[in-house]
């Protein structure tokens, strides 16, 4: 990606925590975090991460609310970031924390085990 593409990534993800965190009033929306916005390099598209607290009924009702409400944050966004044509807006989970707390808990595990290993 661009220099310009990673600032406007940057801008989409303040603007998208701050629409979703105070002018979304859906009730299906629970606690939402915004972790990385993707922009394409002709600014046609941005790949919204987000991570939601609860269970996966509460993800997937989230993301439906969040799906209902696209255009009106995109709006948004159109009104506080001037560009020539406001991204398309695709939400997605991001799953990078999951992997990585499935990582440091097999690497504690091994840890565990070796130090088991030391004390016999």
């Amino acid at each position: 990606m661009s220099h310009r593409t990673n600032r406007v990534g940057e801008q989409m993800k303040k603007e998208l925590s701050d629409i979703i965190g105070r002018k979304i009033k859906d009730p299906r929306i629970g606690f939402v975090t915004v972790t990385d916005v993707q922009v394409t390099g002709d600014l046609q598209q941005a790949t919204v991460f987000i991570t939601v607290l609860g269970d996966d009924e509460q993800k997937e009702n989230t993301l439906k609310g969040l799906a209902k409400a696209k255009g009106f944050i995109r709006s948004e966004v159109g009104q506080r970031i001037r560009l020539r044509k406001t991204p398309e807006i695709i939400f997605e989970f991001d799953e990078s924390i999951n992997y990585g707390n499935r990582i440091e808990s097999l690497l504690k595990k091994i840890q565990d085990n070796s130090e088991d290993e030391f004390q016999e």
